[in-house]
């Protein structure tokens, strides 16, 4: 098993458990995760971790569901599922996840952004809010002026690397949509465990509509805050923790979160 990133240990005090021994409590301002980036970038998509344990770790956080099928947004402790097909849909207790980050959310900070903010301002609005972890769990209520968002479809045995599912993602285009952002924002030094940077997914007020975040532009909104201090991290049978990454690595996931190919279908 791969030693972790001191700076990790220094900032976010991991602490790595298997299946059977995750506990049921979720103190403040920890997160919970199953599973790495890592092994989801080499196509682990089978998990142990259901929906009803994940609930008892958190009520706010993404992540994917068995199978890679679709993207997850859990808001307020409901589990919701945005396929490809466009839909949206509960999670029920006893489905499994083979990615997921929850945490139960205690904003330490509250901001009225009443002015416009593209999505690249609306990054630098949440930068000034990382803590000493440089972690951070966020949520965004508000309208949005424009929101580009993917999902995936489940996949089948053998399967694929990551970077070939998200060549045939499906691509979402929506203006002038009341909608709760939500996310994390993990330092350089999880990578490989995480994805470094801002991990966004979004749900619409009328829960008809949702997906992970490729671009967002906020008309008016408030923004929440809750300043991580912890993660425990749970790995599935055969998955461990990942060596540093190589070079390569950081633009693969660059590409899959941040910048989707044209030839991907829109909806």
């Amino acid at each position: 098993m791969a030693p972790l990133d001191p700076a990790l240990v220094r900032a976010l005090h991991p602490g790595v458990v298997r299946h059977d021994r995750i506990t049921q409590d979720a103190p403040l301002h920890e997160v919970f995760q199953t599973s790495t980036i890592a092994a989801l970038l080499d196509g682990a998509y089978d998990g142990d971790v259901t929906f009803g344990e994940l609930r008892a770790h958190g009520d706010l956080g993404l992540g994917t569901l068995q199978h890679l099928d679709g993207e997850m947004i859990a808001l307020d402790g409901e589990f919701w599922q945005a396929s490809a097909t466009g839909r949206l849909r509960q999670i029920a207790d006893d489905e499994r996840t083979p990615f997921a980050v929850v945490c139960p959310f205690a904003p330490d900070v509250k901001v009225t952004l009443g002015a416009p903010r593209t999505h690249d301002e609306l990054l630098a609005e949440i930068e000034q809010h990382i803590p000493e972890s440089g972690t951070v769990a966020v949520r965004i209520d508000g309208r949005f002026s424009h929101v580009r968002a993917r999902s995936v479809p489940a996949q089948r045995r053998p399967y694929l690397p990551l970077a070939e599912v998200a060549a045939r993602q499906v691509l979402f285009e929506w203006r002038d949509l009341d909608a709760t952002l939500v996310g994390f924002r993990f330092p350089q030094s999880a990578a490989g465990i995480e994805l470094p940077g801002h991990h966004l997914h979004i749900i619409s007020a009328d829960r008809t509509r949702g997906g992970h975040v490729l671009a967002a532009d906020l008309a008016h909104g408030t923004l929440q805050v809750d300043r991580v201090s912890a993660m425990r991290l749970e790995l599935p049978n055969g998955v461990q923790l990942p060596d540093p990454p190589a070079a390569g690595d950081a633009a693969v996931l660059e590409r899959i979160e941040h910048d989707p190919p044209d030839t991907a279908a829109a909806a």
